[in-house]
């Protein structure tokens, strides 16, 4: 295993990898599927192996970390808390990779230019929420992430997208995967929401 995975720095410094890995797939997936470029959104589905194997890696690296280095006190708090964090880094990965195959499938030239706009929104949100709590983990201090209004503009998002689908606008089949994009970028604003207050809860125990 690589030896940044012994080191607590290095554990750090892999779960900021991570953050940084799931925005620009999100990001990533957004593009592309907008654009209608098959071939980049498949490059983002492609990622999401590199994103599942440092995700594993980083999960062992904590495990032997608490198993054989004796961690203790704020140390071990925070260990377990990196433990609860990974499977919300993975989980959001995979709904960008959920994005992306739309993309490779060329939903995007199918799509209202409303469902388009909202999507695009939807997105924006979506980062912004992701930057807050990357940096609130850069920061590991005790601080209010401002989430709680973008996770509400992303519901309102949500409400509005599933509005257009049942307008008829689109095509059945069309209208079945747009819903379905509005599902994955409301449980990413979720997953954002459940990490700021994991890494609070940490630093606060």
């Amino acid at each position: 295993m690589n030896q940044r995975g012994l080191d607590e720095d290095g554990i750090n410094h892999g779960v900021r990898e991570l953050f940084a890995l799931v925005s620009e797939a999100l990001a990533g997936a957004t593009d592309t599927l907008l654009a209608g470029d098959r071939d980049a959104a498949q490059r983002v589905v492609d990622r999401d192996e590199e994103i599942d194997g440092l995700t594993a890696e980083l999960e062992q690296a904590v495990w032997s970390r608490i198993d054989g280095h004796g961690a203790e006190g704020a140390d071990l708090r925070r260990l377990v808390g990196v433990l609860h964090i990974l499977p919300e880094l993975e989980r959001s990965a995979d709904l960008a990779e959920h994005i992306a195959q739309r993309g490779v499938s060329g939903l995007g030239s199918e799509m209202s230019p409303s469902s388009r706009g909202l999507v695009q929104r939807m997105a924006e949100v979506a980062l912004e929420m992701w930057r807050a709590v990357a940096d609130a983990y850069d920061d590991w201090e005790v601080r209010s992430v401002p989430l709680d209004e973008a996770d509400e503009e992303l519901d309102i998002l949500h409400d509005r997208l599933t509005s257009e689908v049942a307008a008829g606008s689109m095509a059945p089949s069309a209208s079945a995967q747009v819903t379905l994009l509005a599902r994955f970028y409301e449980r990413l604003g979720d997953h954002a929401v459940n990490l700021a207050r994991r890494i609070a809860t940490t630093v606060q125990s």
